[in-house]
Protein backbone atom coordinates (compact mmCIF):
# COMPACT_ATOMS: atom_id res chain seq x y z
CA UNK A 1 0.00 0.00 0.00
CA UNK A 2 1.10 3.48 -0.51
CA UNK A 3 1.85 5.71 2.42
CA UNK A 4 -1.43 6.02 4.05
CA UNK A 5 -2.55 9.99 4.34
CA UNK A 6 -5.96 9.97 5.02
CA UNK A 7 -8.85 7.26 6.01
CA UNK A 8 -12.56 7.29 6.29
CA UNK A 9 -15.24 5.12 8.11
CA UNK A 10 -18.94 5.90 7.40
CA UNK A 11 -21.95 3.08 9.62
CA UNK A 12 -19.27 1.27 11.38
CA UNK A 13 -20.60 0.77 14.75
CA UNK A 14 -21.11 4.02 16.21
CA UNK A 15 -19.55 6.14 13.50
CA UNK A 16 -21.55 7.59 11.31
CA UNK A 17 -18.92 9.11 9.27
CA UNK A 18 -15.12 9.68 10.80
CA UNK A 19 -12.61 11.49 7.84
CA UNK A 20 -9.56 12.17 9.13
CA UNK A 21 -6.49 13.13 7.14
CA UNK A 22 -3.34 12.22 9.52
CA UNK A 23 -0.52 14.60 11.17
CA UNK A 24 2.83 14.16 12.52
CA UNK A 25 0.77 14.20 15.65
CA UNK A 26 -3.08 13.43 15.44
CA UNK A 27 -5.03 13.38 18.20
CA UNK A 28 -8.25 12.06 18.85
CA UNK A 29 -10.57 13.73 21.76
CA UNK A 30 -14.53 13.03 22.39
CA UNK A 31 -16.39 11.13 25.08
CA UNK A 32 -16.96 8.08 25.80
CA UNK A 33 -18.31 5.20 23.48
CA UNK A 34 -17.66 7.64 19.82
CA UNK A 35 -15.51 5.67 18.31
CA UNK A 36 -11.73 6.95 18.41
CA UNK A 37 -10.89 3.34 19.17
CA UNK A 38 -12.80 1.51 16.71
CA UNK A 39 -10.91 3.85 13.97
CA UNK A 40 -7.37 3.27 15.29
CA UNK A 41 -7.80 -0.54 15.07
CA UNK A 42 -9.42 0.16 11.51
CA UNK A 43 -5.93 2.54 10.87
CA UNK A 44 -3.63 -0.93 12.32
CA UNK A 45 -5.75 -2.95 9.98
CA UNK A 46 -5.20 -0.68 6.80
CA UNK A 47 -2.02 -0.59 7.02
CA UNK A 48 -0.53 -4.10 8.77
CA UNK A 49 -3.16 -6.50 7.41
CA UNK A 50 -0.81 -8.83 6.84
CA UNK A 51 0.86 -8.56 10.08
CA UNK A 52 -2.16 -9.27 11.58
CA UNK A 53 -3.28 -11.92 9.31
CA UNK A 54 -0.25 -13.84 10.57
CA UNK A 55 -0.32 -13.21 13.90
CA UNK A 56 -3.52 -14.54 14.29
CA UNK A 57 -2.33 -17.61 11.86
CA UNK A 58 0.54 -18.21 14.12
CA UNK A 59 -1.52 -18.68 17.15
CA UNK A 60 -3.94 -20.61 15.50
CA UNK A 61 -6.86 -18.72 14.43
CA UNK A 62 -8.79 -19.42 11.59
CA UNK A 63 -11.61 -17.62 10.43
CA UNK A 64 -12.09 -18.58 6.65
CA UNK A 65 -13.01 -16.40 4.64
CA UNK A 66 -15.82 -14.68 6.56
CA UNK A 67 -15.80 -11.37 7.70
CA UNK A 68 -18.24 -11.53 10.48
CA UNK A 69 -16.38 -14.12 12.44
CA UNK A 70 -12.87 -12.28 11.27
CA UNK A 71 -14.40 -8.88 12.82
CA UNK A 72 -14.76 -10.98 16.18
CA UNK A 73 -11.63 -12.30 16.30
CA UNK A 74 -10.18 -8.91 15.48
CA UNK A 75 -11.97 -6.17 17.13
CA UNK A 76 -13.00 -9.01 19.67
CA UNK A 77 -16.11 -11.80 20.41
CA UNK A 78 -19.34 -9.86 19.71
CA UNK A 79 -17.97 -6.85 16.93
CA UNK A 80 -19.14 -8.56 13.84
CA UNK A 81 -22.19 -6.32 14.48
CA UNK A 82 -20.63 -3.12 13.65
CA UNK A 83 -20.16 -3.79 10.16
CA UNK A 84 -23.54 -3.62 7.84
CA UNK A 85 -24.55 -3.95 4.19
CA UNK A 86 -28.21 -2.80 4.56
CA UNK A 87 -28.64 0.94 3.27
CA UNK A 88 -26.79 3.15 4.02
CA UNK A 89 -23.82 0.29 3.96
CA UNK A 90 -20.79 0.56 6.02
CA UNK A 91 -17.30 1.92 3.96
CA UNK A 92 -14.05 2.54 4.02
CA UNK A 93 -11.67 4.90 2.01
CA UNK A 94 -8.26 4.66 2.02
CA UNK A 95 -6.90 8.17 0.48
CA UNK A 96 -9.63 8.45 -1.04
CA UNK A 97 -10.31 5.57 -2.32
CA UNK A 98 -13.28 2.57 -1.72
CA UNK A 99 -11.98 -0.67 -0.04
CA UNK A 100 -13.64 -3.95 0.34
CA UNK A 101 -13.27 -5.35 4.03
CA UNK A 102 -13.10 -8.48 2.11
CA UNK A 103 -9.77 -6.66 0.65
CA UNK A 104 -9.08 -6.36 4.70
CA UNK A 105 -9.87 -9.81 6.03
CA UNK A 106 -8.04 -11.67 2.95
CA UNK A 107 -4.59 -11.96 1.13
CA UNK A 108 -1.54 -13.36 0.51
CA UNK A 109 0.50 -15.41 3.14
CA UNK A 110 3.64 -13.89 4.03
CA UNK A 111 6.82 -15.36 1.50
CA UNK A 112 8.34 -18.53 3.54
CA UNK A 113 11.90 -19.08 3.13
CA UNK A 114 12.50 -22.42 5.14
CA UNK A 115 11.64 -20.53 7.88
CA UNK A 116 8.49 -18.93 9.89
CA UNK A 117 8.85 -15.24 8.17
CA UNK A 118 6.91 -12.55 9.51
CA UNK A 119 5.63 -9.50 7.82
CA UNK A 120 7.38 -6.23 9.35
CA UNK A 121 4.82 -4.39 11.65
CA UNK A 122 4.42 -0.89 10.75
CA UNK A 123 2.06 0.48 13.20
CA UNK A 124 2.68 -0.25 16.72
CA UNK A 125 -0.47 0.33 18.99
CA UNK A 126 -0.55 0.79 23.07
CA UNK A 127 -4.21 0.42 24.04
CA UNK A 128 -5.87 1.71 26.81
CA UNK A 129 -6.35 -1.74 28.33
CA UNK A 130 -2.65 -2.03 28.62
CA UNK A 131 -2.91 -2.81 32.43
CA UNK A 132 -4.52 -6.14 31.49
CA UNK A 133 -1.13 -7.24 29.72
CA UNK A 134 -0.11 -7.27 33.43
CA UNK A 135 -1.04 -11.14 34.92
CA UNK A 136 0.12 -11.26 38.46
CA UNK A 137 3.17 -8.84 37.29
CA UNK A 138 4.39 -10.11 34.22
CA UNK A 139 3.24 -9.93 31.19
CA UNK A 140 0.80 -12.13 29.06
CA UNK A 141 1.01 -14.51 26.20
CA UNK A 142 -0.83 -13.97 23.19
CA UNK A 143 -3.10 -17.14 23.92
CA UNK A 144 -3.64 -16.00 27.68
CA UNK A 145 -6.61 -14.14 26.74
CA UNK A 146 -10.32 -14.63 26.07
CA UNK A 147 -11.97 -14.62 22.54
CA UNK A 148 -13.56 -11.23 23.58
CA UNK A 149 -10.12 -9.31 24.17
CA UNK A 150 -9.25 -7.38 21.32
CA UNK A 151 -6.40 -8.19 18.91
CA UNK A 152 -4.02 -5.42 19.64
CA UNK A 153 -4.85 -5.96 23.35
CA UNK A 154 -3.00 -9.40 22.92
CA UNK A 155 -0.59 -8.50 20.45
CA UNK A 156 0.86 -5.34 22.66
CA UNK A 157 1.03 -8.14 25.49
CA UNK A 158 2.61 -10.51 23.25
CA UNK A 159 5.16 -7.96 22.11
CA UNK A 160 5.66 -6.59 25.90
CA UNK A 161 6.25 -10.37 26.93
CA UNK A 162 9.01 -11.01 24.28
CA UNK A 163 10.63 -7.69 25.38
CA UNK A 164 10.91 -9.10 28.63
CA UNK A 165 12.16 -12.37 27.50
CA UNK A 166 14.14 -11.88 24.98
CA UNK A 167 15.77 -8.57 24.81
CA UNK A 168 16.14 -7.91 29.06
CA UNK A 169 16.56 -11.16 30.47
CA UNK A 170 19.30 -12.90 28.65
CA UNK A 171 21.05 -15.21 30.98
CA UNK A 172 18.86 -18.63 31.55
CA UNK A 173 17.97 -19.74 34.86
CA UNK A 174 19.17 -16.92 36.45
CA UNK A 175 17.86 -15.63 39.85
CA UNK A 176 19.28 -12.45 40.03
CA UNK A 177 17.16 -9.31 39.77
CA UNK A 178 17.41 -7.15 37.11
CA UNK A 179 16.60 -3.42 36.81
CA UNK A 180 14.03 -2.14 33.97
CA UNK A 181 14.09 1.27 35.14
CA UNK A 182 16.00 3.72 35.29
CA UNK A 183 19.08 1.97 32.91
CA UNK A 184 21.67 4.44 31.48
CA UNK A 185 20.88 3.20 27.86
CA UNK A 186 17.15 3.92 27.88
CA UNK A 187 15.78 6.88 27.79
CA UNK A 188 17.22 10.12 27.78
CA UNK A 189 19.26 11.18 31.37
CA UNK A 190 15.71 14.11 31.12
CA UNK A 191 13.36 12.10 31.20
CA UNK A 192 14.48 8.94 33.74
CA UNK A 193 15.03 12.30 36.19
CA UNK A 194 11.17 13.41 35.46
CA UNK A 195 10.12 10.18 35.73
CA UNK A 196 12.12 8.86 38.86
CA UNK A 197 10.56 12.02 40.65
CA UNK A 198 6.40 12.08 38.92
CA UNK A 199 5.92 8.42 38.78
CA UNK A 200 8.32 6.21 40.53
CA UNK A 201 8.93 8.82 43.38
CA UNK A 202 9.92 7.02 46.37
CA UNK A 203 11.31 3.97 45.16
CA UNK A 204 14.65 2.92 44.45
CA UNK A 205 13.19 1.91 40.46
CA UNK A 206 11.55 -1.23 38.57
CA UNK A 207 12.83 -4.46 38.65
CA UNK A 208 12.43 -8.12 37.45
CA UNK A 209 12.85 -10.47 40.45
CA UNK A 210 11.73 -14.44 41.41
CA UNK A 211 8.85 -15.53 43.87
CA UNK A 212 9.85 -18.94 43.73
CA UNK A 213 10.38 -20.13 39.88
CA UNK A 214 7.78 -17.65 38.76
CA UNK A 215 9.53 -13.81 37.06
CA UNK A 216 7.69 -11.13 38.24
CA UNK A 217 7.93 -7.45 37.77
CA UNK A 218 8.28 -5.48 41.29
CA UNK A 219 8.97 -1.94 42.60
CA UNK A 220 11.77 -1.81 45.12
CA UNK A 221 11.28 0.07 48.33
CA UNK A 222 14.62 0.25 50.41
CA UNK A 223 15.56 -3.42 51.16
CA UNK A 224 11.86 -4.27 50.34
CA UNK A 225 9.89 -5.39 46.89
CA UNK A 226 6.30 -4.21 46.57
CA UNK A 227 4.38 -6.67 44.26
CA UNK A 228 2.30 -5.42 40.97
CA UNK A 229 -1.08 -5.44 42.94
CA UNK A 230 0.60 -3.09 45.51
CA UNK A 231 1.38 -0.71 43.25
CA UNK A 232 -0.42 2.27 42.82
CA UNK A 233 -2.91 2.29 40.18
CA UNK A 234 -1.07 5.52 37.94
CA UNK A 235 2.31 2.68 38.48
CA UNK A 236 0.07 -0.31 37.23
CA UNK A 237 -1.35 2.05 34.30
CA UNK A 238 2.14 3.28 33.36
CA UNK A 239 4.59 0.40 33.37
CA UNK A 240 3.42 -1.58 30.19
CA UNK A 241 3.35 2.34 28.52
CA UNK A 242 6.82 2.34 29.75
CA UNK A 243 7.96 -0.96 28.46
CA UNK A 244 6.02 -0.10 25.30
CA UNK A 245 8.25 3.11 25.18
CA UNK A 246 11.24 0.95 25.41
CA UNK A 247 10.42 -0.96 22.60
CA UNK A 248 10.02 1.62 20.19
CA UNK A 249 12.97 3.51 21.61
CA UNK A 250 15.89 1.13 21.14
CA UNK A 251 19.30 1.86 23.12
CA UNK A 252 22.13 3.15 21.31
CA UNK A 253 22.47 4.69 17.74
CA UNK A 254 19.32 3.22 16.11
CA UNK A 255 16.24 5.77 16.16
CA UNK A 256 13.48 3.49 14.85
CA UNK A 257 12.44 0.10 15.47
CA UNK A 258 12.17 -2.13 12.60
CA UNK A 259 9.71 -1.21 10.20
CA UNK A 260 7.35 1.10 12.56
CA UNK A 261 6.52 4.10 11.39
CA UNK A 262 3.44 4.61 13.15
CA UNK A 263 2.64 4.51 16.85
CA UNK A 264 -1.18 4.64 18.35
CA UNK A 265 -0.95 5.35 22.21
CA UNK A 266 -5.05 5.43 23.69
CA UNK A 267 -5.55 7.47 26.36
CA UNK A 268 -2.14 8.42 27.74
CA UNK A 269 -2.64 9.76 30.92
CA UNK A 270 -4.90 6.87 32.54
CA UNK A 271 -3.87 6.97 36.33
CA UNK A 272 -1.58 9.75 35.89
CA UNK A 273 -1.05 12.92 38.00
CA UNK A 274 -0.99 16.33 35.42
CA UNK A 275 2.61 16.83 36.59
CA UNK A 276 3.02 12.65 35.28
CA UNK A 277 1.42 13.34 32.50
CA UNK A 278 3.38 16.16 31.32
CA UNK A 279 6.02 13.53 31.51
CA UNK A 280 4.78 10.98 29.17
CA UNK A 281 3.93 13.83 26.20
CA UNK A 282 7.69 14.93 27.05
CA UNK A 283 8.09 11.65 25.60
CA UNK A 284 5.56 11.52 22.89
CA UNK A 285 7.55 14.76 21.57
CA UNK A 286 11.05 12.02 21.61
CA UNK A 287 8.83 9.78 19.34
CA UNK A 288 8.41 12.47 16.87
CA UNK A 289 12.16 13.43 16.62
CA UNK A 290 12.38 9.99 16.21
CA UNK A 291 10.77 9.77 13.19
CA UNK A 292 7.06 8.02 13.99
CA UNK A 293 3.46 9.06 12.98
CA UNK A 294 1.68 9.42 16.35
CA UNK A 295 -1.80 9.52 17.00
CA UNK A 296 -3.07 9.75 20.37
CA UNK A 297 -6.98 9.55 21.72
CA UNK A 298 -7.04 11.10 25.10
CA UNK A 299 -9.79 12.65 27.65
CA UNK A 300 -6.85 14.99 29.45
CA UNK A 301 -7.15 18.82 28.02
CA UNK A 302 -3.34 18.89 29.04
CA UNK A 303 -2.60 16.92 25.88
CA UNK A 304 -4.47 19.60 23.61
CA UNK A 305 -2.66 22.61 26.30
CA UNK A 306 0.62 21.19 24.60
CA UNK A 307 -0.83 21.26 21.12
CA UNK A 308 -2.02 24.80 21.72
CA UNK A 309 1.23 25.63 22.62
CA UNK A 310 2.94 23.93 19.78
CA UNK A 311 0.74 25.88 17.14
CA UNK A 312 1.33 28.96 19.11
CA UNK A 313 4.68 28.35 18.67
CA UNK A 314 4.87 27.86 15.31
CA UNK A 315 2.92 30.66 14.36
CA UNK A 316 5.03 33.30 16.14
CA UNK A 317 7.90 31.65 14.76
CA UNK A 318 9.27 31.58 18.25
CA UNK A 319 11.92 30.21 19.54
CA UNK A 320 11.78 26.17 20.48
CA UNK A 321 12.81 26.48 23.77
CA UNK A 322 9.94 28.14 25.23
CA UNK A 323 8.73 24.20 24.24
CA UNK A 324 11.12 23.08 26.81
CA UNK A 325 9.87 25.77 29.41
CA UNK A 326 6.45 24.32 29.27
CA UNK A 327 8.29 21.26 30.65
CA UNK A 328 10.71 22.86 33.18
CA UNK A 329 13.22 20.43 32.22
CA UNK A 330 17.19 20.64 31.70
CA UNK A 331 17.96 22.05 28.27
CA UNK A 332 20.25 19.80 27.10
CA UNK A 333 21.82 19.92 23.80
CA UNK A 334 19.79 16.18 22.86
CA UNK A 335 16.46 18.44 24.53
CA UNK A 336 16.83 21.06 22.17
CA UNK A 337 16.68 18.67 19.22
CA UNK A 338 13.57 17.22 20.23
CA UNK A 339 12.31 20.58 20.65
CA UNK A 340 13.27 22.08 17.10
CA UNK A 341 11.89 19.01 15.87
CA UNK A 342 8.96 18.95 17.18
CA UNK A 343 7.73 22.38 15.85
CA UNK A 344 8.49 21.60 12.45
CA UNK A 345 5.82 19.17 12.46
CA UNK A 346 2.09 19.20 11.38
CA UNK A 347 -0.21 18.55 14.51
CA UNK A 348 -4.00 17.78 13.54
CA UNK A 349 -7.02 17.34 16.66
CA UNK A 350 -10.25 15.68 15.70
CA UNK A 351 -13.22 15.64 17.95
CA UNK A 352 -15.82 12.41 17.70
CA UNK A 353 -19.31 13.87 18.52
CA UNK A 354 -21.61 11.96 20.41
CA UNK A 355 -23.90 11.13 17.05
CA UNK A 356 -21.36 9.67 15.37
CA UNK A 357 -19.26 12.53 13.53
CA UNK A 358 -16.03 14.15 13.62
CA UNK A 359 -14.95 17.65 13.40
CA UNK A 360 -11.60 18.86 12.49
CA UNK A 361 -10.80 21.34 15.15
CA UNK A 362 -7.46 21.55 14.95
CA UNK A 363 -7.50 25.09 15.33
CA UNK A 364 -8.11 24.92 18.61
CA UNK A 365 -9.44 28.62 18.55
CA UNK A 366 -11.04 29.38 21.98
CA UNK A 367 -12.61 32.01 20.29
CA UNK A 368 -14.46 30.58 17.68
CA UNK A 369 -17.84 30.75 17.33
CA UNK A 370 -18.65 26.70 16.63
CA UNK A 371 -18.30 25.44 20.22
CA UNK A 372 -16.85 22.52 19.44
CA UNK A 373 -13.45 24.49 17.72
CA UNK A 374 -13.94 26.79 20.91
CA UNK A 375 -14.19 24.28 23.73
CA UNK A 376 -11.64 21.96 22.75
CA UNK A 377 -14.28 19.38 22.03
CA UNK A 378 -15.65 19.51 25.44
CA UNK A 379 -12.83 19.31 27.10
CA UNK A 380 -12.93 22.81 28.42
CA UNK A 381 -16.36 22.72 28.94
CA UNK A 382 -16.56 22.03 32.58
CA UNK A 383 -13.54 24.30 34.25
CA UNK A 384 -15.27 27.18 31.28
CA UNK A 385 -18.58 26.79 33.42
CA UNK A 386 -16.67 26.74 36.94
CA UNK A 387 -15.54 29.68 35.79
CA UNK A 388 -18.64 31.45 34.77
CA UNK A 389 -20.12 30.80 37.40
CA UNK A 390 -17.61 31.45 40.00
CA UNK A 391 -17.49 35.19 38.36
CA UNK A 392 -21.03 35.64 38.72
CA UNK A 393 -20.80 34.76 42.19
CA UNK A 394 -17.87 37.03 42.99
CA UNK A 395 -19.56 40.01 40.92
CA UNK A 396 -22.73 39.83 43.02
CA UNK A 397 -21.53 39.34 46.35
CA UNK A 398 -21.75 42.23 48.79
CA UNK A 399 -18.16 43.30 50.02
CA UNK A 400 -17.21 44.84 53.12
CA UNK A 401 -15.76 48.50 52.31
CA UNK A 402 -12.31 46.56 53.95
CA UNK A 403 -12.19 43.61 52.11
CA UNK A 404 -10.32 42.70 49.25
CA UNK A 405 -12.21 40.82 45.86
CA UNK A 406 -10.77 37.09 45.70
CA UNK A 407 -8.84 36.04 42.92
CA UNK A 408 -9.80 32.87 40.79
CA UNK A 409 -7.88 30.37 40.21
CA UNK A 410 -4.97 31.20 37.34
CA UNK A 411 -5.08 34.79 37.60
CA UNK A 412 -3.42 37.43 38.35
CA UNK A 413 -5.33 40.15 38.99
CA UNK A 414 -8.56 40.10 41.31
CA UNK A 415 -11.99 40.31 40.01
CA UNK A 416 -13.82 43.52 41.00
CA UNK A 417 -18.08 44.37 40.98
Amino acid sequence: MAKLNSLKLENIGQIKCADVTFGDLTVFVGPQATGKSIFFQFLKLAIDKRYVHEQLRKHGIDWGRDESKFLDVYLGEGMRGIWGSEEPPSTIKINGTPWEIRKLITGKRAPRTGRSVMPGERVFYIPAQRVLSLANGWPRPFQGFASEDPFVVRDFSETFRLLMEQEFIRSKGSKESKELFPQTNRLKQEYRQLLSKHIFGGFFGLYVDHHGAQKRLVLRHKNQDIPFMAWSAGQREFVPLLMGLYWLMPAGSVQRRGNIKWVVIEELEMGLHPNAISVVLLLVLELLWRGYRVCLSTHSPHVLDLVWAIQKIQRCQADSHWLLDIFEVRKSERIKEVAKTTIKKKVRVYYFDSKGKTHDISDLDPGAEDKDMAGWGGLTEFSSRVNDIVAQVVANAPLEPSEEPPELPGSSLPLSN
